[in-house]
């Protein structure tokens, strides 16, 4: 389900979600969890696929479909952005938290703090999200992509303190393909080679149970993500 699928349903179903737009908020994510103690599951918030499943069978809408996770469909929502734009601006700092201008400074890292806070606000992130390379330090390590696992690549040189993050949407044996920010002054989707890649990591308040495999990588090879 999509998240403007779960607010379809749980306002069909009694519980308020404010707005059905598509946007995971403050009060969707309440009405979630008001629907999880109704239905004796964990009243965490997070749409996993026991809640998933539980708004499909009171729909009759056959088995669990996966979605993404809900950070990837927040970028997802912001796809084409660019610097300069007060929309891009507005978004970054929609969590209370931002960088500042994202023309004058990267912010590949304010995106991914961005996104990840609106979906998951009880996850712990780096002290610094900023820094591309500190995503190193977040959630659990994966061994190999996932959709919507944080990639974190080297930039510039593999000992050196520069980086680039985003999040996975297309793997294959040369390339990672990444949603992310500041690639091409813009959110978009962009190939990495994958000898550039450092790490992937998944959120640790987020079951490590059902990753979905990406899909073909897609987008322009980038070199230099500044």
């Amino acid at each position: 389900m999509t998240v403007l699928e779960i607010q379809r349903r749980l306002r069909a179903l009694d519980f308020d979600p404010g707005p059905v737009d598509g946007a995971w908020g403050p009060r969707t994510r309440s009405a979630l969890k008001n629907f999880q103690r109704a239905r004796t599951l964990e009243p965490d918030g997070v749409p996993g696929p026991k809640s998933i499943a539980a708004l499909g069978r009171d729909a009759e809408a056959g088995p669990y479909v996966p979605a993404e996770p809900l950070w990837l469909q927040e970028g997802r929502r912001r796809l084409g952005l660019r610097e300069g734009d007060a929309r891009l601006k507005a978004f970054l700092a929609s969590d209370g938290r931002t960088l500042g201008d994202p023309a004058r400074s990267p912010w590949c890292g304010d995106f991914v703090e961005t996104c990840l806070r609106i979906a998951l606000p009880d996850e712990p992130q780096p002290a610094n999200p900023y820094l591309a390379r500190n995503w190193l330090r977040f959630g659990r390590a994966l061994p190999e992509p996932a959709t919507g696992a944080v990639a974190v690549f080297w930039r510039g040189a593999r000992t050196g303190s520069s980086g680039h993050v985003g999040f996975v949407v297309g793997a294959d044996r040369r390339f990672v393909s990444v949603l992310g920010g500041n690639q091409t002054d813009s959110v978009s989707i962009a190939r990495l080679a994958r000898t550039r890649l450092l790490g992937c990591r998944w959120p640790s308040t987020i079951a490590l149970t059902g990753l979905e495999s990406p899909g073909e990588t897609s987008g322009p090879v980038s070199t230099d993500e500044a």
